[in-house]
């Protein structure tokens, strides 16, 4: 899993660059890019901040929205067998397919965002 900072409440993904012995910050859920290096935390979050700041500056010039707009609907691939089972799964607990996945995501949604 990567590692996750909040900077002036974005969230972004932090990883180490080891070719260039930087950490390697970029917003998520933007609409657009935002990323960000340095060397240390302390110089991460500075950088996160302005980078962020400047990204929302831009977006305003333009007046383009800085935030992802989502539909609700995505495409799911996975294995025949897999499909399977979670159909069966899914009319065991008298639910549609689609209730069922969308159940799944919402509890690992929320695991993940409580290790954050």
């Amino acid at each position: 899993m990567n590692n996750v900072m909040t900077i002036d409440g974005q969230r972004a993904v932090i990883q180490f660059d080891p070719e260039i012995g930087m950490f390697r910050g970029e917003f998520i859920n933007l609409n657009g890019g935002a990323d960000f290096y340095a060397d240390n935390v302390e110089a991460l979050k500075r950088e996160g901040a302005t980078s962020l700041r400047v990204f929302l500056e831009v977006c305003a010039e333009k007046g383009i929205s800085p935030v992802k707009n989502y539909s609700g609907k995505f495409q799911l691939r996975l294995s025949e067998e897999l499909h399977a089972e979670a159909a069966e799964a899914a009319a065991t607990l008298g639910m549609s397919l689609n209730q069922f996945v969308q159940q799944v995501l919402e509890n690992e949604v929320k695991i993940l965002h409580s290790a954050a």
